[in-house]
């Protein structure tokens, strides 16, 4: 098979992280996913279709394929070992690399990326808290669940996120809320669901908004 252009892997990683394994990705959720127009999606899912990296039949959506799987997890795979390197390595923010590792995902060195993970010495995670596939694919599973979920009393280690954005992961530094501190749950807000929560001695409140996109791990104690 022909390498694939930039558009199409860009398109593969959408539909991967769109995939629930229930049903088949309407076109326009694909599209509003990639901010373009159904018609383009249409486009390219045939495209994709006759490389054998999905199936697409019109009112029943997209399903990768097993190919299709493997390639965008590769893709992924590329992404957050770059993300690892220009946190630890050299020393980029966590909210600044998302779009560095957009451009560098697309570099087609199999022997490159191989280098790179040893060189970082087989990070599981990306700075992110998520999982770096391994060479084949396999990837660490971690029990995590989002902050708003936690009980009150509960003890919690920020391990993800789920938004992405500069602007969240910036706002999130500035509260200190970042991978691997440990927290306690005191309150949640029957009426806007905020939360209050203890960190470093310390007691704030956060919004429904934050608490719903903050993965945790419990922490018995």
């Amino acid at each position: 098979m022909h390498a694939l252009s930039i558009s199409e892997e860009n398109y593969l990683k959408a539909i991967f992280h769109l995939y629930t394994g229930e049903e088949g990705i309407g076109t326009n959720a694909i599209a509003h996913h990639l901010h373009t127009k159904a018609a383009s999606v249409t486009e390219m899912v045939k495209k994709l279709a006759e490389k054998k990296l999905l199936t697409y039949e019109k009112y029943q959506g997209v399903i990768p394929t097993r190919k299709g799987f493997t390639t965008a997890l590769a893709i992924i795979r590329k992404h957050r070992l770059w993300e690892y390197f220009l946190v630890e390595k050299l020393k980029l923010s966590w909210d600044e690399v998302h779009d560095i590792a957009e451009q560098l995902e697309h570099i087609k060195s199999d022997k490159l990326i191989e280098k790179l993970d040893r060189f970082l010495d087989f990070p599981k995670l990306d700075p992110h808290g998520d999982p770096i596939p391994d060479k084949a694919g396999k990837m660490c599973v971690t029990k995590c669940c989002c902050m708003s979920e936690i009980k009150p009393n509960s003890n919690a280690k920020i391990t993800g996120v789920k938004n992405h954005s500069p602007a969240f992961l910036k706002h999130l530094e500035k509260m200190h809320l970042t991978i691997g501190k440990t927290i306690k749950i005191v309150e949640r807000n029957d009426f806007d669901q905020s939360v209050q929560l203890v960190l470093n001695h310390e007691t704030m409140h956060i919004s429904k908004e934050i608490a719903e996109n903050l993965l945790v791990h419990k922490i018995k104690r």
